[in-house]
């Protein structure tokens, strides 16, 4: 007999302890083990729970028993998560966790002090919920060099954007139905402001290239910004606006951005809709793999948090899981090298005079029209590739014409 306990009873934890009863029998034959849940550590008041025999509010019961064999982290953040993955660790049980931002913190740490104490911590569910990403990037593709991982990582940003698409809503109308639904928490901040994106992404590239990428170094653009006008746009170019991570490896370069871009038709993220996530990874030998399906929800999240655990009880002992060492990169290097074109879209006080300094200052450019999109004094176009640096130069020179009333967005379009 495994015998499990859940650190923090909220939608992920609840989650594996229904697949477990579910699909114990099956989760057992797979294993050849029984796997039960013997204890669930959570400080609110659930005594009117069914699991409430099994329920404690004290970590120690589980830290100091020596038959719970392996532990799973659903509470999130770093203070607690950290402390009880670290200390169940150093008392040798393993760990697998959904925890995004405790493994994009302290990942290469957690990893050590598994390895020093003959036990396993596991984190596929932390980047793609229930998409398998990680393992298939450190094992399947383990004969490659990694070129670049390119996705849309997050569901509450892509269900928005994808309800602005649909049908003309505007991003606050568009966030409170993602609230309702329980797509976009109480404070959306994480998502919308791509920071959740962006840990994925640091995570994702942290194992890909074999070193610590810190988030906190990533440069990262949400998608508060978005308005109808900018999708519309989009739509007139054949073409939608997702929030997409990136990644590159060039040589010892290594960069990594989260902002919106603009997605083409052939893209392969292009029909990416609604909650659902997509990570396309390029390599030397299998050209472009892509990773896709549910990335976020309780059974989705919880289906990879069980796989971890039926990996860990049937291959004990894979020390080498991930390539991710414990030395962090001195820093990354910006995407300012990067040759991209971009979709402006601002207000003009005079169009004549903005059209002609436009032309001026970024050269040979294509205008954008939509009857739906435009309104008095509003100008869009798009801009020839060029160097990212080359292009904030010229977003700065537009902004001191006395015409422009206002730069309202720049866009980066993904052409690949």
């Amino acid at each position: 007999m495994v015998n499990i306990a859940i650190l923090g009873y909220g939608v992920v934890g609840s989650g594996v302890l229904e697949i477990i009863k579910k699909n114990g029998a099956g989760i057992s034959k797979k294993t050849g083990k029984e796997v039960r849940v013997k204890k669930i550590l959570d400080i609110r008041d659930l005594s009117d729970s069914p699991e409430r025999g099994i329920i404690t509010s004290d970590s120690m019961e589980i830290m100091e028993d020596p038959k719970i064999d392996l532990v799973v982290e659903t509470i999130g953040g770093i203070g607690a998560a950290y402390h009880l993955t670290s200390e169940a660790l150093s008392r040798g049980k393993h760990v697998v966790t959904s925890n995004k931002e405790l493994v994009a913190t302290h990942g290469p740490e957690l990893l050590e002090l598994a390895k020093q104490n003959d036990v396993n911590y596991l984190f596929e569910a932390s980047v793609g919920g229930g998409i398998p990403v990680i393992r298939p990037l450190n094992r399947c593709l383990a004969a490659n060099e990694i070129y670049s991982i390119t996705g849309i990582l997050n569901g509450t940003t892509n269900y928005i954007l994808s309800r602005m698409q649909k049908e003309g809503r505007d991003f606050a109308d568009a966030l409170k139905e993602a609230q309702e639904k329980g797509y976009a928490e109480a404070d959306p901040t994480a998502d919308i402001e791509g920071h959740d994106a962006c840990r994925k992404i640091a995570i994702l590239s942290s194992i890909a290239f074999g070193e610590f990428i810190d988030y906190n170094n990533i440069y990262t653009e949400g998608i508060s910004k978005i308005s109808s006008s900018d999708i519309l746009y989009a739509q007139s170019m054949g073409a939608t606006i997702k929030l997409v991570a990136i990644s590159k490896k060039t040589g010892g370069r290594i960069w990594a951005r989260v902002s919106p871009a603009i997605v083409k038709k052939g893209n392969p993220l292009f029909g990416v809709e609604d909650v659902f996530n997509a990570v396309v990874i390029e390599g030397d030998a299998i050209g472009e793999v892509m990773f896709y399906g549910r990335g976020a929800g309780k059974l989705p999240t919880a289906s990879a948090v069980v796989a971890d655990m039926i990996d860990i009880i049937t291959h004990h002992g894979n020390f080498g899981e991930y390539n991710w060492c414990t030395k962090e990169r001195d820093s990354i290097a910006s995407s300012d090298g990067d040759r991209v074109r971009y979709f402006v879209r601002l207000e003009a006080e005079n169009k004549v005079e903005v059209q002609k300094t436009v032309g001026e200052v970024f050269g040979s450019i294509k205008w954008l029209e939509s009857s739906n999109a435009c309104t008095k004094g509003e100008l869009a176009f798009v801009t020839e590739k060029a160097e990212e640096k080359e292009h904030t130069k010229s977003f700065e020179a537009i902004k001191e014409n006395p015409y422009v009333k206002r730069l309202a967005n720049t866009i980066r379009i993904l052409d690949k």
